[in-house]
């Protein structure tokens, strides 16, 4: 059996099993297996029976909708590749746009706090693109901090262990940051979730009173870091549209805004810290 073939069959595999994107993961298991890039997986030698039986069982475990990220130990965010695995939620593309709004309004030299940063790919993101940048990374979950300062290892950016909502944490540079970040748990228990999702630390995933237990305490510690004019934004649930800038406002930001993501789904909420009379 070619590579192709072996790609061929797990992909239907995959996709019986509800898998979303089938091709592309067999694919990139194969690749992972291998050493090989994917291109050259076409016209690939046939795989050793060592490596077809190593690439068989991670197909499987994929058919049980274990994320593909957990079988190759990495995710690739932005421009870099983080490592992942159990413990740590599992990093999304759409927390890209997040980056992308943060990196414009990040002045020359600025000071970020990215708060309930998991994994660390948005401090990674900002530290990686943007060294002139002091970046401060804050999880609470011990599991999910030894992967975070794995992947923020080298970056420049600092990782903390501790709860991001408390006044204690970082209090020494209140007043004084120019951009909060964040991707809390935000989902609320009632909303069915991916298959993929269950393997999430469900302290990353879920959160009570509708899924605003930690954004709202996180909106009043945001507002205590920034000075004024600073920005703040932070992912939610697709329903929270609406209730995400209300907080905001309520906690003293303006310019408030909600932003889709690129399937048309509010994503993620920002706003400005109010300028000094």
């Amino acid at each position: 059996m070619t590579w192709s073939q072996a790609i061929a069959a797990a992909a239907k595999r995959l996709e019986a099993a509800g898998v979303h994107s089938p091709r592309n993961d067999a694919e990139l298991l194969a690749a992972h297996v291998s050493g090989l890039k994917r291109v050259q997986l076409l016209i690939a030698d046939a795989p050793a029976a060592a490596q077809l039986a190593v690439f068989d069982a991670l197909v499987a475990r994929r058919a049980t909708r274990e994320p593909l990220q957990h079988l190759t130990g990495s995710a690739a965010f932005r421009y870099g590749e983080l490592a992942v695995g159990p413990g740590v939620f599992v990093p999304r593309p759409e927390t890209e746009l997040l980056v992308d709004w943060a990196l414009t309004r990040l002045p020359k030299g600025g000071t970020v706090i990215d708060a309930c940063s998991g994994s660390g790919a948005v401090a990674y993101a900002i530290a990686t693109e943007r060294p002139d940048a002091t970046v401060w990374a804050v999880e609470i979950d011990p599991d999910a901090f030894e992967w975070l300062e794995s992947n923020l290892d080298g970056t420049g950016a600092t990782p903390v262990l501790a709860d991001a909502t408390a006044a204690s944490t970082l209090n020494e540079l209140d007043g004084t940051v120019d951009l909060v970040t964040a991707n809390p748990p935000y989902v609320p228990f009632e909303i069915e979730v991916a298959p993929e999702v269950e393997f999430d630390p469900s302290g990353a995933v879920y959160a009570a009173e509708a899924g605003l237990a930690v954004i709202q305490p996180l909106a009043v510690r945001a507002a205590r870091w920034l000075k004024p004019g600073g920005w703040f934004g932070f992912e939610h649930d697709d329903t929270h549209g609406a209730v995400a800038p209300e907080i905001l406002g309520v906690t003293g930001f303006t310019e408030t805004e909600d932003h889709d993501d690129l399937a048309g789904r509010p994503r993620f909420a920002t706003g400005r810290l109010g300028l000094s009379p």
